[in-house]
């Protein structure tokens, strides 16, 4: 029994290893948006990775690249101090109408009501709070975050316990997950669907070379599968990562760069179930870069 466990350990791993080294020789098209601020994207076709197709865009810049600035919105508006007005708009719109040259989906949300089922700060103002149906257990994406502190992107690790953001000081905090990778560890997954079905997916990474890495992967086509969540922690460990994190993907999944053709969507959103950039879902919150 041992040794069947050691072999089959053992093919996970090899097959792995063999994943990493086919990203890490893959081609990737780059397109310089400014200083130390790149858009990479990549078709892997002949189902070369993962046993699937899968079309990959990455926006990668420099962490301490003092030309671009950093920060989530949301489509949340004040009606008084103490109301809001919850909706929905399309990442590309979001993106759009704040001048960002570049954008992805960020933290999951209410599809009927609006508004992010997560913790969000921004500006120092709590904008959502974590919707919790049982706090004894907490939903897999309200025990990590994201925070943006004096213009620096960290991915962070929570606690299994209601309320443990709101202890946080930083300014700007999206809760969601799950977590991938920690100090250059991948996290355990639970087996759910969510975690080992393919699916469309956005992540953040922050490398051992301190860049950050937003990324999506395309899914639901014949052109592009999506991958699972164990496959998504691979891509981030081919890619030189340190710290990983998933966002809301499925239809959410969008990637805005300011200028490019049909209306600045790059990758192929799949909420149309077609193969192209019209397959946008609106959202509640997105991830932005302005240059300064």
């Amino acid at each position: 029994m041992k040794k069947l466990l050691f072999f089959i350990l053992l093919s996970h791993f090899c097959i792995a290893q063999d994943e990493i080294s086919i990203i890490k020789n893959a081609t990737w098209e780059t397109t310089k948006l400014g200083k130390k601020f790149y858009w990479k994207r990549t078709h892997f076709r002949q189902k070369e990775l993962f046993n699937a197709n899968q079309s990959i865009n990455i926006l990668e810049i420099s962490l301490n690249n003092k030309k671009v600035k950093f920060g989530f919105a949301t489509v949340d508006s004040m009606k008084t101090d103490s109301q809001i007005k919850r909706s929905l708009k399309k990442t590309s719109k979001v993106a759009a109408d704040l001048g960002a040259i570049a954008a992805v989906n960020a933290g999951f949300f209410d599809m009927k009501n609006g508004g992010a089922v997560d913790f969000l700060k921004i500006g120092g103002k709590i904008v959502d709070t974590t919707r919790l149906s049982n706090v004894a257990r907490l939903p897999f994406h309200s025990i990590s975050g994201v925070v943006i502190e004096n213009n620096k992107v960290s991915i962070i690790k929570g606690e299994q316990k209601a309320g443990w953001e709101k202890n946080l000081s930083q300014e700007n905090i999206l809760l969601t997950g799950p977590l991938l990778m920690y100090n250059g560890i991948m996290e355990e997954l639970a087996k759910t669907p969510f975690n080992d079905n393919r699916h469309p997916r956005t992540c953040a990474c922050v490398t051992n070379d301190k860049k950050l890495l937003l990324i999506t992967i395309d899914g639901r086509s014949d052109e592009s599968f999506g991958m699972t969540l164990a496959e998504l922690s691979t891509l981030a460990k081919a890619l030189n990562c340190k710290n990983a994190i998933n966002f809301d993907g499925g239809g959410s999944t969008t990637m805005y760069i300011k200028g490019q053709p049909e209306n600045g969507v790059v990758n192929y959103p799949s909420d149309n179930k077609l193969f192209d950039h019209a397959g946008e879902r609106p959202v509640s919150n997105v991830f932005y870069i302005k240059l300064r």
